[in-house]
Formats: structure tokens, sequence, C-alpha cells
């Protein structure tokens, strides 16, 4: 029989256990809650949010040989939201897709940023015109998070990108306002329903050099943007209108997490947002 020392020194360190256990299960749980996961120190989180009244299927890319998260694309029901890690530096961007119909191997179409007609783009870039949330996070000579919403390759559908968190400077980079709905009609690109779900940029529906600030036209002295490209900066000023816009709308930030949002509230404040 246990002496009342040894008997109280074997209880001590049975709570001492115990108390370890709920620990890690606490932790375990706030990491795990919402079916979420979370940012490690080795890797940044994206949040994507489908606030759109109807289906969005993101399509995403890493770019200068940064691999391509989640296969490349999925499907995101209006409401649902998804979240996932991508290394530290990583390159890449992500678009919305509208109008899609795919079968149970996968394969369809989009009406607006499609990917060779696949669910899962693997690695393949979207068709304009599309809404382009484009980013590098982190570089070997500077730590800051770069990114930006593109007009460039046309629009066809709002979207935002902001820190959850992050400091001074901060910002939200995107286009909020519908373009689809002041598309001027040579540039409108309809679904299958006759519906608006893109509108191209001067460059996709004209084509040439001085339209796509390529050739003679490739630098931002002779690049000049076209009437529709001020038409895009005046209703979205935080997004690049065009090849050579001004560097208002690249931003810089350092965060953990950062929020992609398909048909942001036109008027709200994103988390983060300075």
């Amino acid at each position: 029989m246990a002496s009342a020392p040894m008997a109280a020194n074997k209880l001590q360190l049975l709570l001492v256990l115990l108390l370890s256990v709920m620990a890690l299960l606490l932790v375990t749980g706030a990491s795990g809650g919402g079916g979420a996961s979370t940012s490690t120190s080795s890797g940044i989180q994206l949040i994507l949010v489908n606030n759109c009244a109807e289906s969005i299927w993101p399509g995403l890319l890493g770019t200068a040989g940064h691999p391509t998260p989640q296969s490349g694309g999925f499907h995101l029901a209006p409401g649902d939201e998804t979240a996932f890690d991508v290394p530290l530096g990583w390159s890449g961007r992500v678009w919305p897709r509208r109008g899609c119909s795919f079968d149970g191997r996968g394969r369809g179409s989009c009406a607006t940023g499609d990917c060779g007609g696949a669910l899962r783009c693997g690695g393949r870039p979207g068709a304009a015109p599309a809404t382009v949330v484009e980013m590098t996070l982190g570089t070997p000579r500077s730590p800051l998070h770069f990114y930006d919403v593109s007009l460039v390759d046309g629009f066809n559908a709002p979207v935002t990108m902001a820190p959850v968190g992050g400091g001074a400077g901060c910002g939200v980079a995107g286009c909020q306002a519908d373009l689809n709905a002041c598309c001027p009609s040579a540039l409108e690109v309809r679904d299958g329903e006759g519906r608006v779900a893109g509108c191209r940029s001067a460059c996709g529906a004209m084509g040439g050099d001085r339209y796509c600030c390529t050739g003679e036209f490739a630098s931002p002295e002779r690049c000049r943007p076209t009437v529709f490209a001020h038409v895009f900066k005046a209703v979205c000023p935080k997004a690049y209108s065009y090849a050579y816009d001004d560097a208002t709308s690249l931003n810089r930030c350092k965060a953990s997490r950062y929020l992609i949002t398909f048909c942001p509230p036109p008027t709200s404040r994103r988390p983060g947002n300075n």
C-alpha cells in the first residue's frame, strides 16, 4: 500500500497530465473550428467568400513557377466560403468564373473566366474577360506583400482583397461596383441565358498594339488608357484599368490572412481596412 506522500505525488502528476491534455484539445479545437484551416508560421491563409447571388467558380494559378493551390479551381455556392494556406513568398492570381456547367468528371465550360473547360484549372490561365486578383506574398528583397485587382483583362464580377489585421498602410484592393451594368454593348459577353456575364477590355474587344500596350506601345510613355479604361477607373479607382495604370492601385501589406470577397457590399469596410 502506497504511503500518503507518494499518493499525493501521483495525484499531482495525474492532474498535470490532465491539464496538459485539456490545453492541447483546446488549442486543436480553436485551430480547426468551422472547417477552415489557419495560417502557420510557414504560410499565409487566403479566405475566399462568395457574397454573390449566384454561384462562383474561383480559378487559381500560381505564377512564376509557384504551385497552384486547390488544384486550380472549385465551386462556391452563394454564401459559401473556404480557406487554405499558400507558402510565404507565393505569387499567383485568383479570378471568378461565372455561368459554369460541369459534368461529374469536372468537364464543361464557363461563360467567363473559363480555363480550358475544366473545373480544376490545373495551371491553366483564365480566359478574358475576368476580374483578376494578383498577389506576391513576399520576395527575397522585401518581406512586404503586394496585391492588386486588375481589370486589364476585362471584368466579370466585383472582387476585393483585404488583409485580416495587418499594420498601417494596408488597404483594400478591388472593384466593388458591377461594371457589367454599364458595359458598352460592343464589349459585352453574355451567358447562355442572355445575361451580361462580363465586360471585355478594349484590348480584348479590338486587339492591336495600341489597345493592348504591346509592340511599340509597350511602355508607360506610349501606352495610353482608352476611353473605356477611363470609365473603369472612374467607377473602380482602386483597381488597375490598363497595363500601365498608376501605382495607387498596388497595395503593400504584411498580414497572416487575406480575405478575397466576390461581390462585396459596395460600401462595407473589410476586416483590417484602415
